[in-house]
């Protein structure tokens, strides 16, 4: 079965403060963790005017200090906006603090404005991010950068939403951190390329969960607009990527269209992520799944049903196999 998360995108909505929303959220993570949550992921952005996370490793740290089983995730740190050597220290401090729980995922970004605020070379991202994922277990087993994890090897990801990215994953011998059954070929020759045959899965399950979804679904609709308006301004056609919020679909109008926004019930939920991941099944392990916890500034009441929701009903749905297409487990 996959481990069932969490992503945190940690928005500070007008009107709200952000310590306040910081405060809820870790408060929330810990008690979804209480109740059988597996795990916690943290994105990053930058000059988004909702304060949309731009330290996932710093969130990280203070999700692990709160929590004592669940794995610790980024989805993803943009890696070349980093010195590969800061990054492999920020790693291991999380990985310290979480007593060995980091999944570190990596992307090579998309935005040319937020490689530009750091002086990143944008057009060079994808060569950057291969090169850090080779370059990181040598700079902390030869004491280059210290401390080294407690995880050896760290489990790495990357977040790729096209072929070229599923193949660095494959040939860096990461995990694939997109459920998409068209990057399984990339993806397979990517880590032919590397030498490697044995690869893993995991990623989004865009899902909000509610006992009645069509209630729900306007003020689910309010958030993801100002979630895809908070995109304008940071790219030339950023409201329009793939990679930012998207719209939303009902689920009574037919099986959504991945990665699309759906408000399930939870049982509903349960059937339509099951027969998301048959495609995959025979494949690649899925280890793990996640789904926002909040759009940013969905009503109090909503957001942690939604989280009891996840834990009480979502994980468990999810913890008998997953039968493949046409019937072969």
């Amino acid at each position: 079965m996959p481990r069932v998360g969490l992503y945190l995108d940690l928005r500070i909505p007008p009107g709200t403060r952000g310590a306040d929303v910081y405060a809820r959220t870790l408060d929330r993570v810990a008690d979804a963790e209480r109740r059988g949550l597996e795990a916690a992921w943290v994105t990053e952005h930058h000059g988004f005017a909702d304060g949309y996370l731009p330290a996932p490793l710093t969130a990280a740290a203070a999700i692990a200090a709160r929590t004592r089983t669940l794995r610790v995730g980024t989805a993803v740190v943009i890696g070349p906006m980093l010195p590969v050597e800061t990054l492999a220290e920020q790693a291991a401090v999380v990985d310290l603090v979480s007593g060995g729980r980091l999944e570190l995922g990596v992307g090579a970004g998309w935005s040319a404005a937020e490689f530009a605020r750091v002086g990143a070379d944008h057009r060079a991202r994808y060569t950057t991010l291969e090169d850090q994922l080779r370059r990181l277990p040598g700079l902390w087993a030869d004491g280059t950068v210290t401390p080294a994890p407690v995880q050896d090897p760290l489990p790495t990801w990357v977040g790729a939403r096209g072929p070229r990215g599923a193949r660095l994953a494959g040939r860096v011998g990461a995990g694939l951190l997109w459920l998409d059954p068209a990057l399984l070929a990339p993806y397979a020759e990517g880590l032919a390329a590397g030498g490697r045959t044995r690869g893993r899965l995991g990623g989004l399950v865009n899902v909000l969960l509610a006992d009645d979804p069509d209630a729900a679904k306007e003020e689910v609709r309010a958030a993801a607009r100002r979630n895809r308006a908070s995109y304008s301004g940071n790219d030339d056609a950023a409201a329009n990527r793939a990679d930012g919020p998207a719209p939303l679909r009902s689920a009574s109008g037919g099986d959504a269209t991945f990665p699309r926004l759906t408000v399930r019930t939870a049982d509903d939920a349960v059937a339509a992520i099951r027969e998301q991941l048959a495609p995959l099944v025979g494949t690649y392990p899925v280890t793990d799944v996640f789904c926002f916890a909040d759009l940013g500034g969905l009503p109090a009441d909503l957001v942690d049903r939604h989280l009891e929701l996840v834990t009480d009903v979502l994980r468990p749905g999810l913890a008998d196999p997953v039968p493949a297409l046409g019937g072969v487990t």
